[in-house]
């Protein structure tokens, strides 16, 4: 039988239901979801679907990404809440892919993880699955495993396994819905034109995922633990000089105006720090930044191309404030600092959040 999966939190649960509700069957995994976005996110979730499927001796099939191909499909129903007719196509979409591969591989029986999923409408999987069935002369596996405490029980198992568990279905409509509704930010979609890693960011998530594969190869003892935080996005953010030319800058983690825009000016200058006449704002020269940190960093550009761990940019800025705290002044690089008048433009956000931690065992 060839099972369609979805993610690792569902498969890795209804997988073992499946084994014990039909023993005879050798079970093959699909991973087949154009829907989520953005691709780090598809990458993270096939990574740790993998990584279940290794630990219950299941072989997986990676399917096509195509990313355009679904968008297309529910084009006109960006709008439609969950459950509605945009996850009735999505689910067509993917049913009718699970039955084209398993024809192709010389299977005749296909299910679907999404079925175990307490945010999918099990009627209306089932309502695609006649279609399907009907389409393409396979028979399409509907089995309620949430039931009887199922949901409760899937949970658990993902915990006690430490599996990736996402808080948004996958795809960019229901993203934009979930966190209008919680009123945060939508901070999977944003990448800093740095690439630096930023806390909680699909990428940091994929480094942590990756050092979980690693352990579990290497036989060490860890668990993940979570933890609430402060944590921080800029927008957009940029700096002119008295002629009106923006200049090249960078601003430090945690960096806040009270508004998006300041005008002032460096009032003094002190080894290699320009004391600005608002918002407590604070320049510092890359040849202090290097002095402080370590490095050896030509140009902002270059600290821009590879620019330092936050851990490090918060570092920096507790020795110019000599405490243990972080503060939210703004604090902007710059190649060299002139006394004089400056504009400053900063569109950033500090929110709560939470991410996981590995702590090893022993």
């Amino acid at each position: 039988m060839l099972v369609h999966i979805c993610c690792s939190v569902d498969s890795h649960f209804f997988l073992q239901k499946l084994s014990l509700a039909y023993p005879d069957k050798k079970l093959i995994g699909y991973f087949y979801d154009p829907n989520i976005h953005p691709y780090s996110e598809y990458r993270l979730r096939f990574m740790d679907v993998k990584r279940s499927c290794c630990k219950l001796g299941i072989d997986l099939i990676e399917g096509e990404y195509d990313f355009e191909g679904w968008i297309e499909a529910v084009r006109g129903l960006e709008d439609e809440p969950e459950k509605g007719k945009r996850c009735s196509i999505c689910f067509d979409n993917r049913l009718v892919s699970t039955a084209i591969k398993a024809l192709e591989i010389g299977e005749d029986e296909i299910t679907t993880t999404l079925l175990t999923s307490p945010k999918k409408s099990i009627e209306q999987l089932r309502a695609n699955a006649l279609e399907v069935e009907e389409k393409f002369g396979v028979k399409v596996f509907t089995p309620d495993f949430r039931k009887g405490g199922g949901t409760s029980e899937q949970f658990a198992l993902a915990k006690k396994d430490m599996l990736y568990h996402q808080n948004y279905c996958g795809c960019i409509y229901a993203l934009d819905i979930q966190r209008e509704q919680q009123n945060r930010l939508k901070d999977e979609l944003m990448l800093p034109i740095t690439r630096q890693i930023l806390p909680s960011s699909i990428e940091d998530r994929i480094a942590l995922y990756e050092s979980v594969i690693r352990l579990e190869e290497e036989n060490i003892k860890f668990r993940l633990v979570r933890e609430k935080f402060l944590n921080y996005r800029v927008l957009r953010a940029f700096v002119k000089d008295d002629k009106k030319n923006v200049v090249l800058s960078y601003f430090l983690f945690y960096s806040k105006l009270n508004r998006e825009f300041t005008r002032g000016k460096v009032e003094f200058l002190s080894d290699g720090v320009g004391y600005f006449s608002k918002e407590e704002a604070l320049f510092i020269s890359i040849k202090k930044l290097n002095k402080m940190a370590g490095t050896c960093y030509h140009s902002v550009q270059d600290l821009m191309k590879s620019p330092l761990h936050v851990e490090g940019e918060i570092e920096i800025r507790r020795k110019l404030s000599n405490s243990l705290l972080p503060t939210l002044n703004p604090i902007i690089v710059l190649d060299k600092i002139n006394l004089g008048k400056y504009e400053i433009y900063l569109n950033s956000k500090i929110y709560k959040d939470v991410r996981e931690n590995l702590v090893k065992i022993g």
